[in-house]
């Protein structure tokens, strides 16, 4: 018939669309009419390598070889992404100075003091919570103080630290979220640490609700340009991940701890089956030695740990 399609022209056509959406996902509609689109892909952006199976089994079923070489873009744009990643980052590796952990333990947390003995565990020796909530903190507090003696905590957010902490103080970012700023004076130097908790985002009807969690993490932008120089490290639950634009303000000015080596992709909310890294280790003007996440607590999320280099 006159007018007829290839067979497997609408594989080939789904196959450059997803390479399409990894290549120029930044150029996805982002505004509230549009469902805040960028912001979900780019929060699920490694998953999109999951339509190359998908389409390469089309294209057999169609027998179609127009459609099957079609697949090999996004393949291909997946790999070259996500490969390095997958085979252990790129980070120098080699001894530590020091690690950090950050944990979103939960409101609902069943076993706070459990919690607390699972990260300090880790051996870090700064220990970032968020969502902390009374009487739980109480318990945090018994449990990390013999072997991490100085804590600070400010509203929902709070440090534990083998260092001694000072100029403690905390921003709000927006009502009933705080940004708390600390110095920690390690054996190499002072280290500037941030806690941030971002509101949550919601996918409904309206799309993906990222507006207070996007002018929270204007406001938490401005609050480092206004910080101090030198080593620094921003540990939270961002409610986001490094490649959505939205946080750029934020993450732009720091490198991710998934750069090191054993990183992964580091997928760490929820804790029952992760698929997305929310909760961040970003550091500034330190090197990213290792990385990894911990094993699962009483919490929905799952606590992330990073060993650095001054």
């Amino acid at each position: 018939m006159a007018g007829r399609c290839p067979r497997g022209a609408v594989t080939a056509a789904l196959a450059l669309l997803a390479a399409s959406v990894m290549l120029l996902h930044r150029w996805i509609p982002g505004g509230a009419w549009a469902g805040h689109a960028r912001s979900l892909v780019q929060t699920f952006l490694p998953w999109t390598g999951l339509a190359v199976p998908v389409l390469l089994a089309a294209a057999l079923l169609r027998r179609s070889r127009l459609a099957a070489a079609a697949v090999v873009l996004p393949a291909l744009v997946w790999g070259l992404r996500y490969g390095p990643v997958l085979a252990g980052g790129g980070g120098p590796g080699g001894p530590a100075d020091l690690t950090v952990v950050t944990h979103n333990v939960d409101d609902a947390n069943p076993d706070p003091a459990g919690t607390a003995r699972a990260v300090a565990a880790s051996g870090a020796q700064l220990i970032a919570l968020e969502e902390l909530t009374q009487p739980a903190t109480g318990a945090y507090e018994r449990t990390l103080g013999a072997s991490h003696p100085y804590h600070a905590v400010r509203g929902t957010v709070g440090l534990w630290s083998t260092f001694p902490l000072r100029e403690v103080h905390a921003e709000p970012v927006v009502p009933w979220r705080l940004v708390l700023r600390a110095t920690a004076d390690t054996p190499r130097g002072p280290v500037t640490v941030y806690v941030a908790h971002l509101p949550s985002v919601r996918l409904g009807a309206a799309g993906f609700t990222t507006g207070r969690r996007d002018t929270a993490a204007h406001a938490l932008a401005a609050v480092l340009r206004a910080g101090p120089g030198g080593p620094a490290l921003l540990l939270g639950d961002f409610n986001g991940t490094t490649d959505d634009t939205a946080l750029a303000g934020v993450t732009d000015r720091f490198t991710s701890a998934r750069t090191a080596p054993g990183a992964g992709f580091g997928f760490s909310w929820p804790a029952a089956f992760p698929v997305a890294r929310i909760d961040q280790i970003l550091v500034r003007d330190l090197t990213p030695v290792s990385a990894r996440t911990l094993p699962r607590t009483g919490s929905d999320h799952l606590p992330i740990a990073a060993s650095l280099r001054f």
